[in-house]
């Protein structure tokens, strides 16, 4: 005779969720947790180091900026900057007494036969500034207000022992409005900051991106940042890089790529370093030693290499010669900002492509 079995009954679930001993679910059932209970746990080494990275890492890029700028700008003085001068002879020996008395070391002096190459030395800038003798001086004010001052007061002491008043002629002068020529580092921060931030983002957005499309875009960041920057700067906007249009935009498209490109193989070299790496070489050391604000001339030895390697400096000597130079420095950037580029493509390919292609191709060890 058999026996009916009552049916195995169930708990109500609490308020965790959890049934009781002889649910269905065979989950011990659980003592109702006060809110104190599930608070989450104390900092452990990871949360530590998550709340210590950032904190470190933003206020050495902070310390960076700050001593780098200072160094570059708090009390600029001129280091071998190059002047001219028509004067020979005893003339041009006194000359260099009264520069050195002026400012020790703060000069280099070439001779020019006459005043037409005195002239065209300056408006190419291979010279900042000309003196002609019985206190007359070339000088261009496109060069910045601080060459500007620079030179008048040297040359104004040379005049004074030279018993004349100075009397200046401005043979290269600034863009219109431009009064502190800063328009050009300006316009070349924007650019550059933009490339930064393309270089950091194509990587976060499309991590696995193949690379003929990568560099399809880091193409199209260089060619419509450059007509972007060039139309708003130059002749048809504010006028502040009034050379040609074409080779501008150029210039300008080269520099943005190569400061992308850069950014973007720190970045996938390093990882999460490369990004500090990278604002460190291209926003802080290339802007301050760019010569947008004022010459290689007047920065310290250790950061004015920089200005002739840099994607930031030699943009904005090609962008300076193009507006008031008769092209000064363009023939450096054609040759110098694909470097950067061409450069950075290839490490990329090796990194994203080649050594992908070797990884996938490589059979996998035979197992027993």
């Amino acid at each position: 005779m058999s026996q009916h079995v009552a049916p195995r009954t169930t708990d109500a679930t609490d308020a965790t969720g959890t049934t009781g001993p002889t649910g269905t679910t065979g989950v011990p059932r659980q003592p109702h947790k006060h809110a104190l209970d599930v608070a989450h746990p104390p900092p452990g080494p990871g949360n530590l180091r998550a709340v210590l990275l950032p904190v470190a890492v933003v206020l050495l890029i902070g310390a960076v900026f700050v001593s780098v700028y200072l160094a570059a700008f708090h009390a600029p003085s001129p280091h071998q900057l190059r002047v001219g001068t028509t004067e020979i002879g005893t003339a041009q020996a006194h000359l260099n007494q009264d520069l050195d008395r002026i400012a020790p070391g703060g000069f280099t002096v070439e001779t020019y036969p006459d005043e037409t190459a005195a002239r065209n030395a300056v408006q190419d800038r291979k010279v900042y500034a000309a003196y002609l003798g019985d206190g007359k001086l070339l000088y261009g004010s496109a060069n910045g207000a601080a060459v500007t001052a620079t030179v008048t007061t040297a040359f104004g002491s040379v005049a004074h022992a030279e018993q004349h008043e100075l009397a200046v002629e401005d043979v290269a002068p600034a863009a219109a409005g431009d009064t502190r020529g800063l328009s050009v580092f300006y316009a070349a921060f924007g650019l550059v900051l933009a490339g930064y931030l393309f270089g950091m983002t194509t990587y976060q957005l499309a991590p696995r991106l193949q690379y003929r499309w990568r560099m399809a875009s880091l193409a199209l960041f260089g060619v419509v940042g450059g007509l972007l920057i060039a139309t708003i700067a130059g002749s048809t906007g504010f006028g502040a890089l009034p050379g040609s249009f074409l080779p501008l935009v150029v210039v300008i498209s080269l520099m943005g790529a190569a400061v992308a490109a850069t950014t973007m193989v720190l970045l996938r070299l390093f990882g999460s370093a490369g990004v500090t790496l990278a604002s460190i070489l291209m926003l802080i050391l290339g802007n301050s030693s760019s010569g947008g604000i004022m010459p290689a001339a007047y920065l310290p030895g250790w950061l004015r290499p920089l200005s002739e390697i840099l994607p930031v400096g030699v943009g904005v000597r090609a962008m300076q010669g193009l507006s008031r130079f008769q092209n000064d420095g363009l023939s450096r950037a054609l040759v110098i900002l694909p470097v950067w580029v061409l450069g950075a493509a290839l490490v990329l390919y090796l990194k994203d492509v080649y050594r992908r292609g070797a990884r996938v191709e490589t059979p996998a060890p035979a197992t027993g």
